[in-house]
């Protein structure tokens, strides 16, 4: 039966996520050069076309139509075909077609997430082809063997839980951004010139586009106006405003003064670290688990990036890839099947080691499947294209060289 309630309010959240495109365009604009903040902004948005081509077409169909092997849907979906205005499997009270709108949020701004390692120098050919490939290859068999019935990581065999997205978007987005740089190599001057963020405001603005889309990533994946997407609306601000405040501490030790460019960073991973059990763990456990996300992600981005000198220049795995697993593991230890029951077990905190299990299992699949179809894509993607522009136009910047437009200009000064 359908609800106008839930219906409205998943057609809300689904804006609500569809902004979180734009706000991370701002957020990654901010931080890179002035040379390349419009190719920065463009790997975003050019998404926003692409993904809901692509979803409409068959994207959805392979995600939630079906079940092949647990691994993949069919094409009983295909463009929008059998999905209308009617309930379908996922939800009884809003109708298929807004599932669907909800989920197509989560599909455009996936890949988006990776494009914050390759800032300043892949090709934007490159990346239209290998957003093309990595949808297919990762991100509908990943939302599938999750979130779909019968997947192979959660009611299919695992019983593995992810409420909003830390295995489908965050791991895979955040492993596969890292296995990208890598191949992708560093940029032209790292460890030798200043990388200074040029435009601190832009990212403080994006991070809390971010924010305000995030309550409607996870609270609508409750699927419903309910109790559930309440807890997971409190859960999501209590983990942000823990990592806020945790970053703050860690700054203060480290660098002696806090920095809004700091504060922005670990709003998004208080955020990103909730994601997967916003609707499985207590409300008092977000504070620990925000507080605990800002150092994991701090000592990977300060320490670790540095001592194996990958070039994850946004830090897409610093934050997206290591917060999607701390949370992924939190919400073994601290879920409860008494707030969600499709957690059926609770967590280890609570005396079972079950759901902790899954849990790991299931990062375990998560990041293989993510370091696998990374260099598959990578390897179809280099049939028709290099991988990088040429030394002289990253000098250039993107900017000038992939798209002839310039952000600023009347600025004359040097980059």
């Amino acid at each position: 039966m359908i609800n106008t309630g839930d219906t409205g309010f998943m057609l809300i959240c689904a804006a609500f996520v569809f902004f979180m495109t734009p706000g991370l365009a701002l957020f990654y604009g901010g931080l890179v050069r002035r040379k390349n903040v419009i190719n920065t902004m463009m790997t975003s948005l050019f998404l926003v076309g692409l993904s809901i081509v692509l979803w409409v077409l068959v994207g959805y169909s392979l995600a939630f139509s079906g079940n092949i092997g647990g691994v993949i849907g069919n094409l009983n979906w295909i463009g929008f075909n059998n999905v209308g205005m009617e309930p379908g499997p996922y939800s009884d009270s809003i109708p298929n077609l807004v599932f669907a709108a909800f989920q197509m949020m989560f599909a455009i701004i996936t890949p988006a997430l990776i494009t914050g390692a390759t800032a300043g120098r892949m090709k934007f050919k490159a990346t239209v082809i290998f957003m093309i490939l990595w949808s297919f290859i990762v991100y509908y068999p990943m939302a599938h063997m999750v979130w779909a019935q019968g997947g192979l990581l959660g009611d299919g065999w695992l019983h593995s839980v992810d409420f909003a997205g830390g295995n489908v978007v965050h791991i895979s987005s955040g492993i596969s951004a890292l296995v990208l740089c890598i191949i992708l190599g560093k940029r032209e001057g790292f460890k030798t010139q200043s990388y200074r963020t040029h435009n601190i405001p832009m990212v403080a603005f994006g991070a809390s586009v971010l924010l305000f889309g995030w309550f409607g990533f996870n609270a609508g994946s409750a699927l419903s106006a309910s109790g559930l997407a309440a807890h997971a609306f409190m859960t999501t601000a209590a983990s942000c405003g823990a990592a806020i405040v945790s970053w703050m501490l860690i700054e203060i030790l480290h660098n002696g003064k806090p920095s809004l460019i700091g504060v922005s960073t670990g709003m998004v991973a208080g955020l990103v670290g909730i994601t997967p059990g916003a609707g499985f763990v207590p409300i008092w456990s977000a504070i620990i688990i925000g507080f605990i996300v800002s150092p994991i992600c701090y000592v990977m981005i300060a320490f670790v990036k540095k001592k194996f000198g990958y070039d994850d220049a946004l830090d897409a795995f610093g934050c997206h890839g290591v917060g999607g697993i701390w949370g992924g593991i939190a919400t073994g230890l601290f879920g409860l099947s008494s707030i969600n029951g499709v957690a059926q077990w609770n967590g280890l905190f609570f005396g079972d080691v079950k759901l902790f299990f899954a849990q790991v299992i299931s990062i375990v699949i998560t990041i293989v499947i993510a370091i696998v179809g990374t260099l598959i894509c990578v390897g179809i993607t280099r049939i028709f294209t290099p991988l990088r522009v040429s030394k002289k136009e990253e000098l250039i910047g993107l900017d000038k060289s992939e798209h002839d437009e310039i952000a600023y200009p009347s600025f004359n000064g040097f980059d």
